[in-house]
């Protein structure tokens, strides 16, 4: 087997082929003055398993990604897996308005032309993979997540909301701690109350975790909230850190005591690495 790590996944491909302990190989991506993307292989030949780790978003490295499949093949690949750590245009996967596309099932139809194999990690809709014709399989992080927690003092583990809550209850149920949603509740026109839907959080040290944070805004108002109840520390994890719009500064700036996430994006917060998920899927 061989591992080729995009521009976009070089540390976590890196990470992967030394647990699965096979060859390395790093595409040399750059970009032309007008901004189109030029890929090489500087191998002979890959007449072997290909893996490609490399996420499709945003848009420059979705293309990247077409042209590395492009590449491996000609350069003889017996099969070729995609490993896309963050899924571009997941969350585009209906049509909410008359003259919208399914984005999502445009991205897979496209990227299913030519490899054999996808794997996913905490796709924002599973339900999606069945617009490939291929192997498709969505990996999870929450094994990642409870390893990164285990022993760090944590007495429960919530879900942002009831939509997030079997999330929750993975990660708690590794951990052997208690797990709960969060839910709102609105008092008034102006002002709304978020705690746990069943638990108390007085005096205990609380995680949160999600799948994606993007602006972080709403993790801030229920951090708040949860100490003013008398929780002892708050830490968020997730498994895609997004983080537009300076998110990661106005998250650690906040009364959270923690801010991490999974190197599906790699950033200076994302610091529980998915390596090990991948690598038992691969082998």
């Amino acid at each position: 087997m061989i591992i080729v790590g995009g521009s976009s996944s070089k540390d976590l491909a890196k990470e992967l082929a030394r647990l699965l302990d096979c060859q390395y190989v790093q595409a040399l991506s750059t970009r032309f003055p007008d901004g189109e993307c030029y890929t090489r292989i500087d191998e002979e030949s890959l007449d072997d398993d290909v893996v490609i780790v490399q996420n499709t978003y945003p848009d420059p490295n979705l293309v990247e990604m077409f042209l590395l499949q492009d590449v491996v093949r000609n350069l003889g690949a017996k099969t070729v897996t995609l490993v896309i750590p963050y899924f571009g245009y997941a969350r585009q996967d209906r049509v909410f308005k008359p003259g919208e596309p399914e984005s999502a099932k445009v991205m897979c139809k496209l990227l299913d032309m030519n490899c054999d194999r996808v794997f996913t990690i905490d796709v924002h809709k599973e339900d999606m993979l069945r617009y490939f014709t291929c192997e498709a399989k969505d990996l999870k992080a929450a094994a990642a997540i409870a390893d990164y927690f285990a022993g760090r003092k944590i007495d429960m583990v919530l879900a942002p909301d009831i939509g997030a809550a079997g999330r929750a209850k993975d990660v708690g149920t590794r951990m052997g701690v208690p797990y709960d949603h969060l839910q709102k509740t609105r008092i008034s026109g102006t002002e709304v109350r978020i705690q746990p839907a069943s638990s108390d959080v007085n005096g205990k040290n609380v995680l949160i975790v999600d799948d994606i944070i993007a602006t972080g805004g709403t993790i801030v108002a229920a951090t708040q909230q949860l100490k003013e109840a008398g929780a002892l520390s708050v830490t968020v994890a997730c498994t895609h850190g997004v983080f537009v719009n300076n998110a990661i500064e106005r998250l650690t700036g906040s009364s959270l005591d923690g801010v991490l996430c999974c190197n599906t994006l790699e950033n200076s917060v994302s610091h529980i690495s998915v390596a090990g998920v991948i690598a038992d899927a691969l082998r």
